[in-house]
């Protein structure tokens, strides 16, 4: 898919050090973020044993890279990366496999899943396949926020 974007002031906060104290060893700080970002994955209890993630703090963009296992998973994987406060894109042109059929919504103020279910469905009761698409990221349907980039799950 490409670069996805996210808004970097949105998000988990997992990312402790400051532009100043990154900018005197930058390797170093990217190097930690994205071990941070990777771990985050982990807790989400999604698989990351052949999952390579890398941090640039000048772009703000995680690149994921290597396999997982199935489309499900590639799609969480990149929205609990790009769900975390700083980081401004998701780079997946590395991250097998591939899958076309994917949607993203941005939550504004005032989303809930059921409208978000009615944009692109356009039946609000399909909202549990949101829901479910985006767990463990989600513990709630209720609990989503502005900022925070969703799975848009294919109708079925």
């Amino acid at each position: 898919m490409g670069l996805l974007s996210f808004i970097k002031e949105a998000g988990e906060k997992l990312l402790g050090k400051s532009d100043e104290q990154a900018a005197s060893d930058p390797a170093a700080a990217n190097q930690t973020a994205g071990d941070a970002i990777k771990n985050y994955i982990s807790a989400q209890g999604l698989d990351t044993s052949n999952l390579t993630v890398a941090f640039d703090g000048a772009s703000r963009t995680v690149t994921l890279s290597g396999s997982v296992a199935d489309l499900d998973t590639k799609a969480k994987v990149k929205v609990a990366a790009g769900n975390v406060q700083g980081v401004a894109g998701v780079n997946d042109d590395d991250l097998q496999p591939d899958d076309p059929q994917v949607q993203y919504h941005d939550v504004v103020s005032g989303d809930n899943l059921w409208k978000i279910a009615e944009k692109y469905y356009g039946d609000g009761s399909k909202n549990d396949a949101i829901f479910q698409a985006n767990r463990p990221m989600l513990s709630s349907p209720d609990r989503i926020y502005p900022g925070q980039k969703l799975v848009i799950p294919p109708q079925s």
